[in-house]
């Protein structure tokens, strides 16, 4: 069992979470395929497109250049998608979708973080139309995504600030600054090697349900390697965490179904998945 006691006369700490396959078993926002398809988003052809997309993503994930060309296609894709009609939809589905499939062990984390006085701080690619209510679900103090301009309601199809890869780590840095956090004595967790940077920013790496290459850095460096696979409802497992949470404080916006077209255009691109090793 990790021991994550804390003296809370010392500086302030955080635990920083990528989301996708670190905090939920699944692709946050593959999870709301069909309810955009239902709300007109995307068409039945693309809702088969991100079914096998997800599983592409749960074995094999992605490279770094097919998610630089996930996110010019998605630029393309959502422009004049209204955002209201968006964050509808997840609203409406978020717990149906979500609450299901996120990790018991990924859950006892956040509160034990929270228990020893750290922030918790979700860290994703994906969009706040998705994220930030999946963290007031955990009870985030923080939501750091993917900003995407909208104008009048509507997306332009420009983005603003990705936060993928040393992205990520930037603006943790900048959010450290601005709390006071020492990223030393701070935590981080993620799936995927296209998150070394995020880790190598905080004193207390974790892989979690590691890809390949994640896999072999960690090994090298000798980070611990975490193996989640219980997924649980919050509210059958921790009713406080379901409980209305501190507010999210910081976060970006981004459309969520612009990344799941994201995916979308990676499941067109590979064909055969390879299986982990």
């Amino acid at each position: 069992m990790l021991v994550l006691v804390e003296n809370h006369l010392s500086p302030r700490t955080a635990a920083f979470f990528d989301l996708d396959k670190t905090v939920i078993a699944k692709s946050s926002t593959l999870a709301f395929s069909r309810s955009f398809y239902q709300g007109g988003l995307i068409n039945r052809r693309a809702v088969l497109r991100t079914a096998y997309a997800q599983f592409v993503y749960l074995v094999g994930g992605a490279d770094h250049d097919q998610m630089e060309g996930m996110r010019k296609y998605l630029s393309e894709l959502c422009r004049g998608w209204n955002v209201q009609q968006v964050r509808e939809i997840v609203a409406e589905t978020l717990h149906d979708l979500i609450d299901p499939i996120i990790y018991d062990e990924a859950a006892s984390l956040i509160e034990e973080h929270h228990a020893a006085g750290r922030d918790v701080v979700i860290v994703s690619a994906s969009g706040a139309e998705v994220v930030e209510p999946i963290g007031r679900m955990l009870g985030a103090d923080h939501v750091i995504a993917t900003q995407m301009v909208a104008e009048e309601g509507c997306y332009t199809g420009v983005i603003e600030h990705y936060v993928y890869g040393p992205a990520k780590a930037e603006a943790i840095l900048k959010l450290a600054e601005a709390e006071g956090y020492d990223l030393e004595r701070s935590y981080a967790y993620s799936d995927s090697v296209t998150d070394i940077p995020m880790l190598e920013v905080v004193g207390h790496p974790y892989a979690v349900n590691p890809d390949r290459g994640l896999r072999k850095e960690a090994t090298g460096k000798e980070w611990p390697i975490l193996t989640f696979n219980r997924p649980v409802r919050l509210n059958q497992r921790i009713p406080s965490l379901s409980m209305p949470p501190r507010p999210v404080l910081a976060a970006a916006a981004v459309g969520a179904a612009a990344a799941t077209a994201g995916l979308v255009w990676y499941a067109a691109r590979r064909r055969r998945p390879s299986l982990l090793s």
